[in-house]
């Protein structure tokens, strides 16, 4: 579930506290946590309700202006059901604490080794998390493309692959492209591939 950055803001200070989205089935469940720029937002009660089931008011705690302002955010073209979302901010991202870690115990490491080993191993592309560990360091905030070409691998799929790195505390999205993380930068370290 993607969200605007003004409305991330919104929810984040408590001005926002609902959610629309036109979809053909609900894309997240009640009590879930998303991730977003501004840290983890928890989805509460989710309800699929008409459009006259839908107020002034409703709007402005979803972050817009009034209800026509709302209907037109989902599009000339959008299809299926309208979901009236719950929405809170839950807490900072703890991907942060965790990629900001620079002192790893040998079952830290070694607990972290396995994860990402498993990421090779049950990959059709074969062991490709160290080419694109590497390839982050090495070329700091380079764009999906540019690390597509690099590297060799399609770049819809390196995007997502990337993410499982980011999941572990390994690398950062930049505005533009990708940086290792401090966490990356020891595990590269402790692998023998980067001196520190």
């Amino acid at each position: 579930m993607l969200f605007k950055e003004i409305h991330l803001k919104g929810i984040k200070s408590g001005e926002i506290t609902l959610a629309f989205r036109k979809w053909h089935k609900a894309s997240v469940k009640i009590g879930s946590l998303v991730h977003t720029s501004v840290g983890l937002i928890k989805i509460g009660d989710i309800q699929v309700v008409n459009e006259s089931g839908i107020t002034d008011q409703d709007a402005i705690v979803a972050g817009y202006h009034d209800k026509p302002q709302l209907l037109k955010s989902f599009g000339t073209n959008s299809r299926g059901n309208i979901y009236k979302i719950t929405v809170s901010y839950h807490s900072a991202d703890p991907r942060i604490k965790l990629r900001e870690q620079t002192q790893l115990s040998e079952d830290q490491f070694h607990e972290l080794k396995n994860k990402v080993d498993k990421l090779d191993r049950y990959s059709k592309q074969g062991n490709w998390t160290i080419k694109i560990l590497l390839a982050i360091k090495d070329n700091p905030n380079l764009h999906a493309i540019g690390i597509a070409k690099l590297t060799g691998f399609e770049k819809e799929w390196l995007k997502l692959n990337i993410r499982k790195l980011k999941n572990l505390g390994l690398t950062i999205s930049q505005p533009v492209g990708y940086e290792i993380s401090p966490l990356g930068n020891e595990y590269l370290i402790r692998l023998g591939l980067m001196y520190g």
